[in-house]
């Protein structure tokens, strides 16, 4: 690149790293101070804008951590589409940079807070020109100021994301993605009925038993029985790893050998955020042309912001209850099956709980054709399923890969690792390439696996209509997980005996 892009970060107000090691109670206050912050945005609504146009994009509120039509509207999105489109470039070799390098990874970080600056203002604009936020009157001018305020709450949250990576608990990335998951699995459970509201799913179980109709209120449970589901299986999923024997090497000899785990989910919740940030963006730019009469990425009802044909129909998942009553008893046998494989055979538990999905799923669709009040279960919301699922996993599985190349998780450079903290593995010289053959039996196949998994259950949950949405609960559990690990890793002499006990440390 002959503008060096990086160098213009260099004149932007920056946060300081803290010098030393700061204490997790410090760490605590500021995550909950940037927390506040980030919920204070929330409700602070965007002046000029027209009300009751914003709900149409409320889908756009999970995978980016926003909550449309307030101050933090973009939410994420600016700094994740401009690693996404970093992480391509790199990773392509477009822009030949190692990131293993100090002076390269600086670059990286450089360009990519200039860019996501840059997408601050772009997306705002998007977002206006889309109808995501329109103005309610006041023409070009009215139309500018509400672009300014959506690119100020973009830019604000990016510091809130430095400040939290450098002074609080994880990033603020995730951090946001879980705090608005978590608000909206609690509002969808417990919210009382106002006025034309039939409230959360306990309100509304409770109004369906008292109306006397048992069936219909049992089916109001499927959300938050999916949800129990996609919770299970995650923290399961988080736990499967593969064990490396390690020693470390000193000059007078091997010394203290423990094992290094590679976990099976190996590149963790960033494949999946990436992959449903594209297709949030996708459904954006979709309307947005389709506004202005081209139909691209498919047509949509307006009224609403729903595709109702071409690419994004089919990259959407159906919301009809058949579908959803098919695939939560589906999961539900499924994971029945397997829990009863572990238990008493201890094997061929994936064999047994496809058996276990079939035969579920065959119950559901029997349930279905026999209660007249369930819609009907249509060809175009089977095809759907299957595409967006597969966008889902092909997608989880192509960020995967383009993760592992660009953050220094590949076997080459944890081999690098290895070398220069004098590490080795037992039965194998002290050779990089040797080290670096070991672990290309593993990673590779991790770094599918882990995506096509991640993926294949984002896309699950969004099927079956789980509270918070599928790519929402499995970020926020991961994320959750990933904090604690981080914090054990660090402060695990601060951590009270009781935490440990739960998380069964």
């Amino acid at each position: 690149m002959n503008f060096e892009i990086w160098k213009l970060a260099e004149k932007l107000p920056s946060i300081e790293r803290p010098i030393g090691k700061i204490s997790l109670k410090e760490k605590a206050k500021w995550t909950v101070l940037i927390l506040s912050l980030y919920f204070l945005m929330g409700s602070l609504i965007i002046w000029g804008i027209d009300k009751g146009a914003v709900s149409h994009f409320q889908f756009l509120e999970v995978v980016f951590g926003s909550a449309m039509g307030s101050l933090i509207t973009l939410g994420i999105g600016p700094i994740v589409t401009a690693s996404i489109i970093l992480q391509l470039l790199v990773g392509s070799k477009l822009i030949n940079w190692n990131l293993q390098d100090a002076a390269d990874k600086a670059k990286f970080m450089g360009t990519q807070k200039i860019l996501a600056i840059l997408f601050c203002f772009i997306e705002g604009i998007a977002y206006v020109v889309g109808g995501a936020v329109p103005p309610a009157g006041g023409g070009a001018l009215m139309a500018l100021a509400i672009i300014f305020q959506l690119a100020l709450g973009g830019i604000i949250i990016m510091y809130l994301d430095e400040l939290s990576t450098k002074w609080g608990i994880g990033s603020g990335i995730s951090l946001f993605i879980a705090a608005g998951v978590s608000k909206r699995i609690i509002i969808r459970i417990f919210s009382l009925p106002i006025k034309d509201s039939s409230g959360g799913i306990v309100a509304t179980f409770i109004s369906l038993l008292g109306q006397g109709n048992p069936i219909q209120a049992t089916l109001s449970l499927l959300p938050l029985v999916s949800l129990i589901v996609v919770l299970l299986i995650v923290t399961f999923a988080q736990n499967l790893r593969v064990e490396i024997p390690l020693s470390f090497v000193l000059p007078f000899g091997k010394f203290a050998s423990r094992r290094w785990p590679l976990k099976f989910i190996y590149t963790s919740n960033i494949p999946v955020i990436l992959a449903a940030a594209v297709i949030a963006n996708l459904q954006v730019f979709g309307r947005i042309m389709y506004s202005k009469g081209i139909s691209l990425f498919g047509t949509y009802d307006l009224s609403t912001g729903r595709p109702t044909g071409g690419l994004m129909f089919y990259l959407t998942s159906p919301q009809n209850y058949s579908l959803i009553v098919i695939v939560v008893l589906g999961a539900l046998i499924a994971l029945l099956f397997a829990f009863l494989a572990i238990k008493t055979w201890r094997k061929n538990a994936f064999r047994f709980s496809v058996i276990g999905f079939i035969i579920g799923s065959i119950i559901g669709y029997l349930i279905v054709i026999s209660l007249s009040s369930l819609p009907e279960l249509l060809l175009s919301d089977v095809i759907r399923s299957i595409t967006y699922m597969l966008a889902m996993i092909i997608g989880a599985i192509i960020f995967s890969k383009f993760w592992v190349m660009t953050s220094g998780m590949d076997a080459k450079s944890v081999a690098s690792q290895f070398q220069s903290s004098a590490i080795s593995i037992p039965g194998f010289r002290r050779d990089p390439r040797i080290i670096e053959k070991v672990l290309q039996r593993y990673i590779p196949a991790l770094t599918v696996m882990g995506g096509a998994f991640v993926g294949f259950l984002a896309g699950f949950a969004d099927l079956s209509s789980a509270i918070g949405s599928g790519t929402g609960i499995l970020l926020t559990v991961m994320i959750i997980q990933q904090m604690y690990d981080q914090i054990y890793q660090n402060h695990a002499d601060e951590i009270p005996e009781s935490i440990k006990k739960i998380m069964g440390d």
